[in-house]
């Protein structure tokens, strides 16, 4: 083993000030010039002299897997980097950029694509917002891949030899978003103050995998922090905003300098959520959006409001303060010399097929929809309605061709850690299973990562159903998931 060289980069990707831009990651539109708080790009990269990774972190919802192939091939081409060893990934904020998004895999069709298809002349579709001033989306696209080839280019530049520290800590974030209810039935969002309820479907995991990295006087350089829950507290809100994550930044830089980086990696949170089901706390002003709508609200002692920025900054002091105390009482000693050893694969992974009868039944539905609508305009709110169904279309005339669905995985190990990546919202209890039977003595997980191939949900939440379990949200299911996961932990265990 060789000395490692650390390097780090962040880039800022606020939009200048007055340039407008659509904001991604909700079923209604948002355009927006107001800032919350800054955007950017974080990168590490480690490399001990035989092998390398680097990680970079987005505030994006998404990386998906035409912006990866654009970074990569930019890379290629630059010269300095090995493309196959970077990891690029979204902390799954919804107020960042639309960029322009397409799939060089297998086409997942969204509702309008379908929709466009087959709705008459005399139905149109028009924006609710007017898109005159909002950034091109296809601007956007080239602005963040360029953005993301100088955060990686430059975090490689920038290694020096250092040294790190892995640890551990708690912090409450994350909480399962999916209600269950005695008829079998389960609901993203749900209501879960009804004689009906029973049960959240699955459990949450407020475990932080920490690295602590220095230079080579140990001086604290940088915080990598993976944490199992989306950065989604204000995601239904019209400003900018890097969520958690910017306030965790925040107060780690008023205690180490504002020259400290932050890595914020999302672990498998596929059905996890900042919010308490439970304890519902009411938003603090009204949200468009008919799944959190509730009657006769009752008042909670509870958290505030986690749609909205107090609850933003209670969210970012719970993980900071965990943070700080970690490494205050930190014992372990400071690591020089690693192995690192990193694996790219190519992985197949069985699609998610529907049956003739859900295909049937999903073309009346889109009919009935159109004989109702007939003569008016389409919007965006239209795109809820018909999600499931034209999901449905979709994958039914995909699986006449295609009965496999490639990803890219990365597994690492980095020491004593493992590291491995997924391009789900995947649900958490994989991550868990993971996790458990992990030979490493501390396993990161890394969603959204290297693509955006939707949600990966369980078997328990497919027959349950509902927005993230059927078969529109994702390309692949709980057969995909299980693989998914022996998959991994065949690569995780080989190198440990």
């Amino acid at each position: 083993m060789s000395k490692i060289k650390i390097g780090w980069a962040e880039v800022d990707i606020t939009p200048k000030k007055g340039t407008k831009i659509g904001l991604a990651g909700q079923f209604f539109e948002r355009i927006t010039d107001e800032v919350e708080s800054p955007i950017t790009l974080t990168a590490l990269a480690i490399d001990n002299g035989d092998d390398n990774f680097i990680i970079c972190s987005c505030d994006l919802v998404a990386v998906d897997d035409n912006l990866v192939k654009i970074v990569k091939d930019r890379l290629k081409e630059e010269g300095t980097v090995n493309p196959e060893k970077v990891i690029i990934s979204a902390i799954h904020t919804h107020t960042s950029y639309v960029y322009k998004r397409q799939s060089n895999v297998t086409r997942l069709v969204g509702s309008f694509d379908y929709l466009k298809k087959v709705i008459p002349e005399d139905m149109v579709y028009k924006p609710l917002v007017s898109s005159e001033d909002r950034l091109d989306p296809e601007v956007a696209l080239e602005f963040i891949a360029n953005k993301i080839v100088q955060a990686v280019i430059t975090a490689w530049k920038n290694r020096e030899e250092g040294c790190y520290r892995n640890a551990f800590g708690r912090a409450a974030v994350g909480m399962c978003r999916r209600v269950c209810y005695d008829d079998g039935s389960a609901l993203m969002w749900g209501d879960t103050n009804t004689p009906n309820f029973t049960v959240l479907e699955g459990g949450n995991d407020n475990g932080i995998e920490l690295i602590f990295t220095y230079d080579k006087d140990k001086n604290l350089t940088g915080v990598v922090g993976n944490i199992a829950c989306p950065a989604q507290v204000v995601e239904h809100r019209s400003y900018i905003s890097s969520d958690y994550w910017g306030k965790v930044k925040q107060n780690l830089r008023k205690e180490y300098g504002d020259d400290l980086f932050v890595l914020g990696l999302c672990s498998a949170a596929g059905d996890q959520c900042p919010r308490d089901m439970i304890r519902w706390v009411e938003p603090e002003s009204y949200i468009d959006d008919p799944n959190i709508k509730r009657e006769d609200v009752l008042a909670r002692t509870a958290d505030p409001s986690m749609f909205d920025v107090s609850g933003l900054k209670v969210v970012g002091r719970r993980i900071s303060s965990e943070i700080i105390a970690v490494h205050d009482e930190l014992k372990s000693p400071y690591i020089e010399d690693s192995e690192v050893c990193h694996q790219t694969l190519k992985v197949d992974l069985p699609l998610r097929r529907v049956t003739k009868e859900e295909y049937f039944n999903a073309i009346q539905m889109i009919n009935k929809f159109i004989e109702k609508n007939r003569g008016r305009t389409i919007n965006f709110d239209d795109n809820a309605r018909m999600h499931v169904y034209s999901g449905i279309i979709a994958r039914y005339e995909l699986q006449k061709t295609v009965d496999v669905f490639p990803i890219e995985m990365h597994v690492i190990r980095f020491g004593d850690i493992a590291i491995a990546t997924n391009p789900f919202e995947l649900f958490l209890d994989y991550g868990n299973q993971i996790r458990a039977r992990s030979k490493a003595k501390q396993t990161f997980l890394i969603q959204l990562a290297c693509g955006a191939s939707g949600y990966l949900p369980t078997e328990k939440a497919e027959k349950g159903g509902h927005y993230s379990a059927y078969v529109s949200s994702g390309y692949t299911g709980h057969v995909g998931g299980e693989l998914l996961v022996r998959k991994t932990l065949e690569c995780i265990n080989k190198k440990f």
